[in-house]
């Protein structure tokens, strides 16, 4: 994961079982997303939020939040070797497992508030 941070404003979301600490701009790797690359995803479960030390935390999770990115690759992890093995019983097994892995770029934290305050301000702007 990259740790360039836009403004100390990073979320931690979940995603296939596992927590993630993101921030607009980095890349994570997480279990397989059902999409091609170039698609955009969203992270709708969202765990903390924090923006330049004011912290929400979420009962499991926010409302009104949501992390937006896109997917970048779709690969695999490296070879994990599973070895079982009973002693005197000549009994040996050997087997690998390699997980599916979709590598997301993070283009932006949504917040409730904060989203409509900016879209106000290019409304104002614009008139």
């Amino acid at each position: 994961m990259s740790t360039k941070e836009a403004g100390n404003l990073y979320a931690i979301i979940k995603s296939g079982g596992k927590q993630y600490r993101v921030s607009e701009g980095a890349t994570v790797e997480v279990e397989r997303l059902g999409g091609e690359v170039g698609q955009e995803v969203e992270f709708k479960d969202v765990l903390l939020v924090s923006d330049d030390g004011n912290v929400q935390v979420g009962t499991p999770s926010l409302a009104g939040v949501r992390v937006s990115g896109t997917i970048v690759a779709q690969t695999r992890g490296e070879k994990v070797l599973v070895f079982k093995f009973k002693r005197r019983k000549m009994y040996r097994k050997l087997q690998g497992h390699r997980q599916n892995l979709s590598r997301v770029s993070i283009s932006r934290i949504e917040l409730a508030g904060k989203e409509k305050d900016k879209e106000a301000e290019k409304e104002k702007d614009k008139e």
